[in-house]
């Protein structure tokens, strides 16, 4: 007998939820302390699209434009105008896992709930490289 063949699943179904959204999240503040009170499934690595800006203002004109159309679509595509760093991907930085990003960009990028399609969670971070508008798209 031959060997037996499995059925194939699909793990990368892409979904709209249907939701309207656009939250932006802010996490931890390091001036004020102020901790973020999202509950999200733990895991040891994400799947993360950015928008990184030397000028905070630049990073505000880009949240501005994702706002009036908060859908991961137009999150990429601000990202190719906007973003000073993997632009040409609309931001995408792949599956990172913990440990490998900067401690700041970490702790949003794990603490964000799922985007997908018109649910939008957007969160803000400072590092050494800029500004970065993070969106997480799923998790492992």
């Amino acid at each position: 007998m031959g060997p037996k063949k499995k059925a194939e699943a699909k793990s990368n179904d892409k979904k709209d939820s249907g939701a309207k959204g656009g939250k932006v999240a802010k996490g931890k503040d390091e001036k004020k302390g102020e901790a973020k009170d999202t509950k999200v499934k733990g895991a040891q690595a994400v799947i993360v699209r950015h928008i990184l800006c030397e000028k905070h203002a630049k990073k505000e004109e880009a949240l501005a434009q994702i706002r009036s159309n908060p859908t991961l679509d137009n999150f990429i595509a601000v990202a190719r105008i906007f973003s000073e760093d993997k632009a040409k991907q609309g931001g995408l930085l792949g599956f990172q896992r913990k440990g490998a990003l900067q401690p700041e960009f970490e702790q949003i990028a794990f603490s964000l709930p799922d985007s997908k399609g018109s649910n939008l969670n957007i969160g803000e971070a400072k590092t050494a490289f800029g500004y970065h508008l993070i969106v997480v798209e799923g998790r492992k």
